[in-house]
C-alpha cells in the first residue's frame, strides 16, 4: 500500500507534548512525497523553522518543524532572536542536549554550554517515536521519504540521526522497526541533511569498528572562521559519511541563510535530492 499522508491527530496526544510539532502541507496536500523535519538551534523553538518551511515551499514537502526535549531555564537564558525571523524567542527557550553542562566548547552558540551533551534523549523521540511509531509504523513512510534540517545543535542532531542508521552503522540489538526500510533497518538511509552551523557530535557516532560510511548525503553550510564547523569536524564527517559537501560563506560568523547566494547551495541540494530517487 502507498504510504498515507501524516495528520496532526497521529502526533497525539502522547509520546508527544502539546504544541511540540508544526506541520506545514505542500499544496495540495495530497501531492506530498517526501517529509522534511527541521530542528532548531539551542534556545530557540520550533515556531520561526516552521515559518522557514512555509518560506521554502518545497513542492511535494510535508515539513514538521520539531520544538526541543528540554527546556533552558528562562531565569539562567534571556530569550534568545529567532535566526529565522530576527525576533525573540521564548524566554530560555528549548535544547536538544542530555544535560546542561556550563563552560563547554566551540559550537555551543553563545551560550557558554557543551556542544556535545550527549542527544539521547532527542534521539529516542524522533528516531523511536516520531519516525518509527507514526512515519513508518502508522503511515508507511521510509527513511528514504524523510529528509533532515537543523541549525546549530539541531544541525548537530540531524548530522548524528544520519550517522546512526545504514548498513554497518547499526548494531543488531537496536534495530526496532524494519517497515519499508524503516528503523534501524541495514539499508535504511535518509534522503538528505542539511546542517547550518552544526558538527556531527562525538556523543553519535557509532563506536564499533569496521562500520561502513554512513550513506545519508550531507550537506553543510556555516561561517568561514566557524567555531563548529573547523577542519577537524571536516574530517569527521569525511571519515563517517559517504557523501558530504561543505559550504563556507564568505561571512565570518555561522547563521541562517540571510542572501539568495548564502542560500543556493541549500536550495540545489534539496532540489537533487527530491528529484532522486531510493539510493
Amino acid at each position: 500500500m502507498p504510504p498515507r499522508i501524516p495528520t496532526p491527530q497521529d502526533f497525539s496526544p502522547s509520546p508527544f507534548p502539546p504544541n511540540s510539532l508544526t506541520l506545514t502541507y505542500p499544496n495540495p496536500p495530497e501531492s506530498t512525497t517526501s517529509i522534511l523535519l527541521l530542528f532548531h538551534g539551542l534556545g530557540d523553538t520550533h515556531a520561526p523553522f516552521a515559518s522557514f518551511a512555509r518560506n521554502l515551499a518545497l513542492p511535494g514537502v510535508l515539513a514538521i518543524a520539531v520544538r526541543g526535549v528540554n527546556p533552558l531555564p528562562a531565569a539562567l537564558f534571556p530569550p534568545s532572536p529567532s535566526p529565522t525571523e530576527g525576533g525573540g524567542g521564548e524566554a530560555g527557550g528549548y535544547h536538544w542536549g542530555d544535560d546542561l553542562r556550563i563552560g563547554g566548547s566551540a559550537g555551543g552558540e553563545g551560550l557558554g554550554l557543551d556542544a556535545d551533551p550527549g542527544f539521547n534523549k532527542a534521539k529516542g523521540w524522533i528516531m523511536d517515536r516520531l519516525i518509527g511509531e507514526v512515519l513508518v509504523g502508522k503511515c508507511g513512510w521510509s527513511f528514504g521519504d524523510v529528509m533532515l534540517f537543523g541549525f546549530g545543535q539541531g544541525g548537530s542532531l540531524a548530522l548524528g540521526l544520519a550517522a546512526g542508521v545504514g548498513k554497518g552503522r547499526v548494531r543488531v540489538e537496536e534495530v526496532q522497526v524494519e517497515v519499508g526500510g524503516g528503523l534501524g533497518a541495514e539499508g535504511a538511509v535518509f534522503k538528505g541533511v542539511v546542517s547550518v552551523g552544526g558538527a556531527l557530535p562525538a556523543s553519535m557516532v557509532p563506536s564499533f569498528s569496521a562500520r561502513e560510511k554512513a550513506k545519508t548525503p550531507v550537506l553543510v553550510c556555516c561561517g568561514r572562521e566557524s567555531e563548529a564547523v573547523d577542519e577537524d569536524a571536516v574530517e569527521v564527517l569525511e571519515r563517517e559519511f559517504e557523501q558530504v559537501k561543505v559550504v563556507r560563506w564568505k561571512r565570518a560568523s555561522d547563521g541562517m541563510p540571510s542572501n539568495r547566494e548564502e542560500a543556493l547551495p541549500m536550495m540545489q541540494f534539496f532540489a537533487e535530492r527530491l528529484r532522486s530517487g531510493w539510493l
